[in-house]
């Protein structure tokens, strides 16, 4: 049987299974093989082979019996726990209907009481809001914000929510009895406001959606919600316009930007919206005036024209085919070219008016009259010599008015004129033609954007003895600084090729002196009044932290402060104005500020420490005061500097040493060069000075 099981083995073919049978018989093979064919014997070989088949088939017809008893005894099984399963399932169905009736009878109670303790609790939480809003509203009244609310910048997001419901109540209040706490809560609204645009302006940024979600949701309620949305469509653009094609651009940018505004913005389609209308109004019609220009028409057709004509100076068209051509284009744009210059100045002006326009009007800003004349001039000349704020002093809150798009709007339009001039002037006119586009640009640029925002920069810059004041000069500072470095560029790739061999040169060059020179008037003079707004701020902080009881202690031998109060605050005041200047400045200015800056800081804490008398431990304390200023003054990384406050540290030495010893102390290396006058000065600050007869040591 193993042998016909083997026979069987599928593809199974009747044919081949009967060949392979009689092969494997003995004499069933053909006649010419090893032995004789035996007709006898493989008849033999198919009946018991039959035999076999038949047993076998009676073997398997068995097993398929008993497996189908098997099947149907199975089937039979399951239909039974199929039945146990339906009867249980109709219990557990009615069970859950009994449940969920019995939900809904608490569900119904439930909801009955929270109604009843609602009607309860709604005054309760209406009069303990209005408890808590009494109890801020008592801390703007009192001068002094208490609360770790107003002072914990993390809980920025509360506070907003409380000064946002104050400063609707304070509309109400009338304004002769409460015109002071009116204009504090309105202050710490627009501070916080404030506050609330940079946090969403940095989070955009580092595009964290959530952080971005959440404080618009805050900004909603205040005023200076429509400022977030242009703060952010302004930002969603930068490097968006980076290829040729501005409308592929724009639908790239509103396709990304439109499910961000939508997980950003409660109103997203408000916010895109005015996406679009930004883009429509100022992208796109910058596009199609740059494109519909006749200038940029003439340009073109005539570049065009004239790598035509060089084209066809392969062909043979007389001894000088070079000057035909040229008198060709000449007979047929000698008309247009003629007027060109007056075109290209004109198209300038207008241009130029329109994108500071643009750009002011996108800032809600009414530009103002900036005087000129022998009036104006003495005012300049007294404020640069006393300082003093002529004029009504402005809050412009930290805006500089200085706009690098605007700048690299009107540098292309002049780049363009520039290739423009060079193209279709003739060279005998392109020197005069090339200045007077110059002219257009230090008019636009220098006078009308940096003077402008220079002059908005001094006239906002407080008095000297101004408390917490913005001193944001400096950034004006730097962004002008930056303007201007663009501006030489051009001057010197742009227009020096186009002028380096004419008259024009020098006088170009003296034009850009001129403007240099007097940049540089108001950026001195800025920078000097914000040093002393800085030096006001430090003696502010000296008057009010400082205490006469500081270097006069009741306790002598109970002293356990490294240094005051007040050192720590000015110094802590100091390091952030000394990195905010090399932010602000570059080059040797950085060293030039810091300085001049170091200098007043040290003649403040100079005569500061003059003002009050010392005992021992007091003296101590003064000379810890200094040893903090000089570590300070190490940030200015200014040699002087650092070699004022080592003077100031000998100085201080003279507070606490011994009688017998002063003579040697002041000829030291440090003092026996300063005036005698200086050192008795200190000397008498002791409180021991007259009982002890420090005159006679002295002397």
């Amino acid at each position: 049987m193993a042998t016909t099981a083997q026979l069987f083995e599928e593809p199974f073919d009747a044919d081949e299974y009967i060949e392979r049978l009689a092969w494997r018989t003995p004499g069933g093979g053909s006649k010419g093989g090893a032995e004789a064919f035996d007709p006898k014997r493989l008849l033999e070989e198919f009946e018991n082979h039959i035999e076999e088949l038949k047993q076998l088939d009676e073997r398997i017809q068995r097993r398929v019996e008993k497996l189908e008893h098997q099947c149907h005894r199975e089937a039979k099984e399951f239909a039974h726990k199929v039945q146990d399963l339906q009867r249980s399932n109709q219990v557990a169905f009615q069970h859950f209907q009994e449940l969920d009736e019995h939900i809904s009878y608490v569900a119904t109670k439930v909801c009955h009481l929270g109604d009843q303790l609602e009607g309860v609790n709604t005054p309760r939480q209406r009069a303990v809001e209005a408890q808590r809003l009494m109890t801020y509203f008592n801390e703007f009244l009192d001068g002094e914000l208490r609360s770790d609310v107003f002072n914990n910048p993390d809980k920025i997001k509360e506070a907003a929510d409380i000064i946002q419901k104050l400063h609707l109540i304070a509309q109400e209040l009338p304004f002769d009895r409460f015109a002071d706490v009116k204009a504090k809560i309105a202050s710490k609204y627009h501070d916080l406001e404030r506050q609330l645009i940079q946090e969403f302006t940095a989070a955009q940024r580092r595009g964290e959606i959530g952080r971005m979600r959440e404080v618009a949701a805050v900004l909603l309620h205040f005023k200076g919600y429509a400022h977030c949305v242009d703060v952010y469509i302004k930002q969603c653009q930068e490097g968006a316009y980076l290829r040729n094609d501005v409308f592929e651009d724009t639908a790239i940018l509103c396709q990304r930007v439109n499910k961000q505004v939508g997980e950003v913005f409660s109103s997203p389609e408000t916010v895109m919206a005015k996406l679009i209308q930004n883009i429509f109004e100022n992208k796109l019609q910058v596009f199609l005036m740059h494109l519909l220009s006749v200038l940029q028409i003439l340009f073109y057709t005539f570049t065009r024209t004239t790598a035509l004509a060089t084209k066809l100076t392969e062909f043979n068209l007389g001894s000088d085919k070079h000057t035909f051509l040229s008198k060709l284009i000449k007979s047929i744009f000698s008309s247009y070219l003629e007027s060109y210059i007056g075109m290209e100045r004109e198209y300038l002006r207008t241009r130029g008016a329109m994108i500071l326009q643009r750009y002011y009007d996108s800032k809600n800003h009414q530009k103002r009259p900036i005087g000129t004349g022998s009036i104006q001039d003495l005012k300049e000349r007294i404020r640069q010599r006393t300082n003093l704020p002529l004029g009504p002093s402005i809050d412009t809150h930290g805006e500089t008015f200085l706009s690098p798009e605007l700048v690299v709007n009107l540098l292309q339009e002049t780049r363009h004129a520039f290739e423009r001039c060079h193209r279709l002037s003739d060279p005998s006119d392109l020197p005069k033609n090339a200045f007077s586009i110059f002219l257009l640009l230090v008019d636009h640029l220098c006078v009308e954007h940096i003077d402008y925002a220079l002059e908005i920069g001094l006239s906002a810059i407080p008095s000297a003895d101004a408390k917490n004041a913005n001193l944001y000069f400096l950034d004006v500072v730097q962004q002008a600084n930056s303007i201007f470095h663009l501006f030489d560029k051009q001057f010197n790739d742009q227009l020096m090729p186009l002028i380096s061999s004419s008259p024009k040169l020098a006088e170009c060059l003296h034009k850009k002196k001129e403007v240099i020179e007097q940049m540089e008037v108001k950026l001195d003079t800025g920078i000097d009044r914000t040093l002393n707004c800085m030096v006001g701020q430090m003696r502010h902080i000296l008057a009010t932290e400082q205490k006469k009881t500081d270097f006069r202690p009741e306790d002598e031998n109970n002293v356990m402060i490294q240094y005051t109060t007040a050192c720590s605050k000015v110094c802590t005041y100091v390091s952030r104005q000394v990195e905010h200047v090399r932010k602000s400045m570059d080059g040797k200015n950085v060293d030039t500020v810091l300085t001049e800056l170091g200098v007043r800081f040290h003649r403040l804490i100079h005569e500061h420490l003059q003002q009050y008398s010392y005992s021992s431990m007091g003296g101590m304390l003064a000379i810890c005061d200094v040893a903090e200023y000089r570590r300070c003054a190490k940030d200015f990384r200014v040699p002087l500097v650092l070699q004022l406050f080592d003077t100031l540290h000998a100085l201080c030495n003279l507070l606490v040493v011994a009688p017998d010893n002063l003579k040697q102390v002041c000829s030291g290396e440090q003092l026996t060069n300063l005036d005698r006058n200086l050192l008795h000065a200190f000397v008498q600050l002791r409180v021991d000075y007259r009982s002890a007869r420090l005159g006679r040591h002295f002397s």
